[in-house]
C-alpha cells in the first residue's frame, strides 16, 4: 500500500515536469489570476532627447510673452510697502530661467517663483491698453509646480488700466478686472474665475466669483489652462486644451454674486409687529392637569410574569469559574503584586444549560406611560412665519453684457506661496481661440511630451528577468510550491473553461488524472480484498521426515541458484 501511493506521487511531479524545455506559456491571461507585465517599466537608459526651443510669433496677440531677450524690459517686480511702514510687502524674488524638474525643450525659460513662503508681485504693461467691447477675450498661460503646491496661488490678474496702474506700485489693492487661474491650500483646490463689475447706481466694485470652479492640476508637468469670455454672455475653461466647465455669465446660479443684482430686496427697515404670533401650536387649555390614572413612576421594561425557569437551570453552579490551567507566573510577588487570583473562564458545565441564579426576562411594561407632558394643539392666533416685506431694491441694475470689460492696461502675478520654483510660460492675452489653440499645439504638446519622456524615466527602474524560465526550471527551484501552484492554475481555469484549461496545462491534466486513477485503484482493490478475503488453511499436524528434507534442499538449491528476473524487473522491461 505505500509503495503505491509513493509511486502515484512520483508519477504525478513527473508529469507536472514533462515538456519542461518545450513549455509554452498560455496566450489567453485572465486578468484576475496572472500578473500583469504592464506595470513593468521599460527600458529607461536611453536618455530623453529634448530638442531646441523655437520661439513663436503670435501676430494678433495683444500680449505674448515667452520670456526670451528683452523681458527685463517688460516686467517689473514690486517694491510696495506696507502701509505705514518702511517694509517692502514683496520680499519674494522672481527669476527667468529653465526648468530644472521634468525640462522640456532645451533653452526654453520661463518665469519662476524663487522662494518659499513670501509674497510676490510682478507686473507687464501693455503696449496698448486691451479693449474688449463686443469682442473675445482669450488668456492661456501655462504653469509648471516644479515642487508641487501644498498651499499657495498660481493665477494671474488682468490690471484695469487707469492712473493708478501707472502712479503706484502694484499689490494687491490695484484694480483687476480677471483674477483667473489655479489656487490650492489643503483640500480646497479650484481654478479661480473672478471677474470685477462696478456697479452703475452705487459706483462701487463687487468681485464676482465663479461657482464649482474646477480643480487644478497639481502635478509637476507643465499645464496650460485657457479662458474664454464670448461677446454672446458665454464663458469656457480649458486644461491642456480640454474644456473643464462652460457656462453663461447671465445665469444666476453660476457666479455669486449675479452679474444682475436682484429687483427686490427686503426691506431692511422693516420689523417684526409686537403682536404678531409665531407658535404654530400652544399647550391644550382643556388638558392642563395630568389625569388621575397616570403613574409616572411605572418602569419602561418589567419581568416576563409568564416566563418559568428551564427545568435544566443548575443555580447551584457557577456561570464562572477560575481556570483550573492557570499558574501564579513565576515572577508574581505577593508582597509587592498582591495575593494572586487565577483568571475566571466560562464554567463547562454551563454549555448546554443556563447557570446561576435565574432571573426572568425583560418586557416592555404595559403599564408604561412616561412622564406626562401636557398635549398641544393648533394656535388658533398662528400668523405663520414672518419675515420683512419685500421692497424694490434701489442699487437694482441689469448687466448686460458682463463681457464687456473696462480696458486693461497690464497683467500681473500677485502671488503668496509655500512652494517655490512655480514656473509661468507662453502667456497670451488676445482675441482669437484660433490662434491661442495654434500657440499650444505649437509650444505647450511639443513640451508636454518631452516631459512625460523625462517624468517616465525618473521612475524606479524595475529590472526584468533575464528570460522565462522554463517549466522544468521553475519544478526543480521549489517542486512542492509548483506542483501546488499549478494544480491551483489549472483548477481556476478548468472552472471557467475546461477545454482552454486542459490544452493550457496538459501536464497538470495528466498528473491529476493519474493521480486520481491510481487513488481509485487503491480504495477499490482495498476494497476487493476486504471483502474477498479467505481463513488461510491450518498446517498439518505432522510432517514426513522426508517431505521436510526434501523441503529444506529446495531451499538450499536455489539459494546457491543464479538470482532470477524480479516481477519488477520485468515489467520495467515491459514497459
Amino acid at each position: 500500500m505505500r509503495g503505491l501511493v509513493s509511486y502515484s506521487l512520483y508519477v504525478f511531479c513527473l508529469c507536472l515536469a514533462l515538456n519542461g524545455a518545450h513549455a509554452q506559456e498560455p496566450d489567453i491571461m485572465i486578468e484576475d489570476i496572472l500578473d500583469s507585465p504592464e506595470n513593468v517599466a521599460e527600458d529607461q537608459g536611453a536618455a530623453v532627447e529634448h530638442p531646441d526651443f523655437e520661439p513663436y510669433s503670435a501676430s494678433n496677440a495683444v500680449f505674448w510673452e515667452q520670456f526670451t531677450e528683452g523681458w527685463r524690459e517688460r516686467w517689473k517686480a514690486s517694491n510696495a510697502k506696507k502701509s505705514g511702514s518702511e517694509e517692502f510687502s514683496y520680499i519674494g524674488r522672481w527669476a527667468v530661467e529653465e526648468p530644472t524638474v521634468f525640462p522640456g525643450l532645451k533653452g526654453d525659460k520661463g518665469l519662476v517663483v524663487k522662494d518659499k513662503a513670501a509674497h510676490h508681485a510682478i507686473t507687464a504693461k501693455f503696449v496698448e491698453p486691451l479693449d474688449n467691447t463686443d469682442k473675445t477675450l482669450v488668456v492661456q498661460y501655462e504653469v509648471k509646480l516644479q515642487n508641487g503646491l501644498e498651499c499657495g496661488g498660481a493665477y494671474l490678474k488682468l490690471l484695469t488700466e487707469d492712473e493708478t496702474l501707472h502712479a503706484e506700485e502694484f499689490s494687491d489693492k490695484t484694480s483687476y478686472q480677471v483674477m483667473f487661474g489655479p489656487d490650492k491650500c489643503g483640500a480646497t483646490n479650484k481654478v479661480h474665475l473672478i471677474i470685477r463689475r462696478k456697479s452703475p447706481i452705487t459706483g462701487e466694485y463687487e468681485e464676482k466669483h465663479l461657482i464649482g470652479g474646477p480643480r487644478a492640476s497639481v502635478n509637476k508637468l507643465s499645464n496650460l489652462y485657457t479662458l474664454v469670455l464670448n461677446p454672446d454672455q458665454t464663458f469656457e475653461i480649458r486644461i491642456n486644451g480640454a474644456t473643464s466647465i462652460a457656462g453663461s455669465l447671465l445665469d444666476d446660479t453660476t457666479f455669486n454674486p449675479a452679474f444682475s443684482p436682484p429687483k427686490e430686496i427686503e426691506d431692511p427697515e422693516d420689523s417684526k409687529p409686537d403682536d404678531w404670533v409665531d407658535e404654530e401650536t400652544i399647550p391644550d387649555p382643556s388638558q392642563a392637569n395630568k389625569p388621575d390614572d397616570w403613574d409616572e413612576d411605572e418602569p419602561y421594561q418589567i419581568p416576563d410574569p409568564d416566563a418559568v425557569k428551564p427545568e435544566d437551570w443548575d443555580e447551584s453552579a457557577e456561570e464562572f469559574i477560575s481556570d483550573p490551567e492557570a499558574e501564579k507566573p513565576e515572577d508574581w510577588d505577593d508582597e509587592e503584586d498582591g495575593e494572586w487570583i487565577p483568571p475566571l473562564i466560562a464554567n463547562p458545565e454551563c454549555e448546554e444549560h443556563g447557570c446561576g441564579i435565574w432571573t426572568a426576562p425583560s418586557i416592555l411594561n404595559p403599564k408604561f406611560k412616561g412622564k406626562w407632558v401636557q398635549p398641544r394643539i393648533a394656535n388658533p392666533d398662528y400668523n405663520g412665519p414672518w419675515k420683512p416685506r419685500s421692497i424694490a431694491n434701489p442699487g437694482y441694475y441689469e448687466d448686460y453684457k458682463p463681457s464687456d470689460l473696462e480696458p486693461i492696461g497690464a497683467i500681473g502675478f500677485e502671488l503668496w506661496t509655500m512652494q517655490n520654483d512655480i514656473l509661468f510660460d507662453n502667456i497670451y492675452v488676445g482675441h482669437s481661440l484660433e490662434e491661442a489653440e495654434k500657440i499650444g499645439n505649437a509650444t505647450y504638446i511639443v513640451k508636454f511630451e518631452v516631459e512625460q519622456a523625462e517624468e517616465k524615466a525618473s521612475r524606479p527602474k524595475v529590472e526584468e528577468p533575464a528570460g522565462p524560465l522554463t517549466t522544468w526550471e521553475q519544478f526543480k527551484e521549489d517542486p512542492i510550491n509548483f506542483s501546488i501552484q499549478q494544480t491551483k492554475m489549472f483548477y481556476t481555469f478548468f472552472q471557467r473553461d475546461p477545454i482552454f484549461a486542459v490544452r493550457t496545462y496538459p501536464e497538470t491534466a495528466a498528473a491529476l488524472g493519474i493521480a486520481i486513477v491510481t487513488v481509485l485503484s487503491i480504495f477499490f482493490g482495498t476494497l476487493l480484498t476486504l471483502f474477498s478475503s479467505k481463513p488461510s488453511p491450518a498446517p498439518p499436524k505432522a510432517a514426513s521426515e522426508s517431505a521436510t528434507k526434501a523441503e529444506t534442499e529446495t531451499v538450499a538449491e536455489s539459494a546457491d541458484a543464479t538470482p532470477t528476473e524480479t516481477t519488477a524487473k520485468r515489467r520495467t522491461k515491459k514497459n
